[in-house]
């Protein structure tokens, strides 16, 4: 077992996420708010400004025109989009190093995080989510804990691996086991920490589904289906990718099938080489 308390003290190295963005996200939720009220708060935060008509610009969206103001990239592409773009801009820092106690290059972490949010938001879209923020934040930071875990991983990889391959725990059982935290864990410490909504916290924490409750959760579900789909796509399929148990459950509570699933696989997969543009930005 590690030191808890030392690899706790690890979430205060991480580039937290602006205070700025947790305003947007917040009015976003807000049935109340208006359009100008975000657009006003994003364009005081000049780098946030630059990232997100940088993206709105970008051959993701295909734009007729170049979009130059934040208000133009609301009218253009919807508030929640734009919304989208800010959490973006704001959690990039964090994911794009190598970590190495997962087998990930520098920018696949991140790539493989983008490409969940964006997964998780069009499922809840499909199925009427009106938490669809919450779920693409939740969606696209849920691997925090990872960042902060990487070198305790790689230093306990051939422990953590035996107990993989030889026992049949899943990934995050053996890190629990041989570390004494998981990176699910300690992603929900780090959503403590930055004070998101409980829920959010709750969602990061059961990313993989592995307290039963969260398997008859809508988010909570969205969010592992996001995640698996990633992983059968072959995006962030590292040391631990194909190291956990799937939950055919989560699937039948969100009513879809195989069929579907090959559906959403097929549709997103020709959107990758747009996603890859889209994060080359941050």
């Amino acid at each position: 077992m590690k030191d808890i308390k030392q690899i706790i003290k690890g979430i205060d190295k991480l580039n937290p996420i602006p205070q700025v963005a947790n305003k947007v996200m917040a009015l976003a939720e807000d049935p109340d708010s208006s359009m100008s009220q975000i657009s006003e708060i994003i364009s005081y935060d000049q780098a946030l400004t630059a990232n997100v008509l940088k993206a709105c610009n970008s051959a993701y969206f295909g734009l007729p025109k170049k979009v130059d103001s934040v208000h133009q990239a609301i009218v253009y592409l919807g508030m929640d989009q734009v919304v989208d773009l800010v959490l973006l801009g704001s959690g990039a820092s964090n994911f794009k190093t190598k970590q190495e106690g997962y087998d990930l290059d520098p920018g696949e972490l991140w790539k493989y995080s983008v490409a969940s949010a964006i997964l998780a938001r069009e499922l809840a879209e499909k199925k009427g989510s009106e938490k669809t923020h919450m779920i693409f934040t939740a969606s696209l930071l849920k691997d925090i804990g990872k960042v902060v875990l990487n070198q305790y991983v790689a230093d306990s990889f051939e422990k953590i691996q035996f107990l993989v391959s030889k026992h049949g725990f899943t990934f995050r059982e053996a890190e629990k086991a041989v570390i004494g935290i998981d990176h699910a864990e300690l992603g929900g410490m780090v959503a403590k920490k930055w004070e998101f909504p409980s829920q959010m916290v709750t969602l990061i924490e059961n990313h993989h589904l592995h307290e039963e409750p969260g398997r008859g959760d809508f988010e909570n579900c969205i969010i592992y289906l996001a995640d698996t789909l990633c992983m059968m796509m072959g995006i962030g399929v590292g040391s631990d990718g194909l190291a956990y148990r799937f939950h055919k459950e989560a699937l039948d509570f969100l009513g879809l099938t195989q069929v579907d699933v090959q559906e959403i696989i097929a549709g997103f997969g020709e959107k990758l080489s747009q996603v890859e543009d889209l994060i080359s930005i941050h």
